[in-house]
């Protein structure tokens, strides 16, 4: 086995990863990056997953929007697991037949690099295939919150997403990221800590317009002073209208 997972122990399926008898968690033995995964899989009937890395069981039942390690049961809730540096192979397995493959992904991860594993695509019976992000995770400026848009609905196209205040005029708002593109993502930046509203409109539209043009909306967003958080734009879970966000917790 080319590498052994962090939180393999605390698994249902622990015996299968040949841990049975192990006192503790396993630790890789040699350089390591981190990595987690995240279902974004517009397909019903292939889009409740299991998660196998390196041969590794990862995560299971995975429904959209999950990710893992962050869902697995206590006391491995790690947002990201170690890995041997290296290319790494992830395996998808329908969790209602595990006989079959939904898509089998590639990633590299470097020594002390985070990445994220995205698994994209489905609609109407379309390929699944992944996005992965490299990850920045150093420590968040002194009272504030850092945040990154990732975007990952076609329907929406390209987009200006706007952080405010739930009321805020857009007209008179400035995009706190602008021009994302589709399986693209922003720059990361911070804002105060507090409650706050993610609108996203077509990139380019016209200040009067913006609030005519939000194709999505996240409500109740709130941040603490110290948080880092990564915004997915995504369809809903069988591809399409109403386009959703939801939000991972990356420290």
């Amino acid at each position: 086995m080319p590498f052994r997972l962090a939180v393999c122990a605390a698994l249902v399926l622990a015996a299968a990863c040949g841990t049975k008898d192990a006192a503790g968690p396993l630790v890789a033995s040699g350089p390591t990056g981190r990595i987690r995964f995240v279902n974004v899989i517009t397909d019903t009937t292939r889009g409740r997953v299991n998660a196998i890395l390196e041969s590794v069981p990862f995560g299971v039942n995975l429904t959209y929007a999950q990710s893992t390690p962050a869902t697995l049961p206590a006391p491995s809730t790690a947002l990201y697991s170690a890995v041997l540096s290296g290319t790494r192979s992830l395996v998808l397995k329908r969790t209602a037949d595990t006989n079959v493959t939904v898509a089998t992904i590639q990633v590299t991860v470097d020594a002390n690099q985070d990445r994220t594993v995205y698994a994209v695509g489905g609609t109407g019976n379309s390929a699944v295939s992944s996005f992965v992000t490299t990850d920045t995770n150093t420590a968040v400026p002194t009272g504030q919150t850092r945040l990154r848009v990732v975007q990952l609905s076609p329907t929406a196209g390209a987009v200006d997403v706007f952080i405010t205040a739930a009321n805020a005029d857009l007209a008179a708002a400035t995009p706190a990221a602008a021009n994302v593109r589709i399986q693209g993502t922003s720059a990361y930046f911070t804002l105060a800590p507090g409650a706050y509203t993610v609108r996203a409109v077509p990139a380019g539209t016209a200040p009067a317009a913006r609030g005519a043009a939000v194709s999505i909306t996240l409500t109740g967003l709130t941040l603490a002073a110290g948080a880092a958080r990564t915004i997915v734009l995504a369809e809903n879970n069988v591809g399409g209208a109403p386009l959703r966000a939801f939000v991972l917790v990356d420290q």
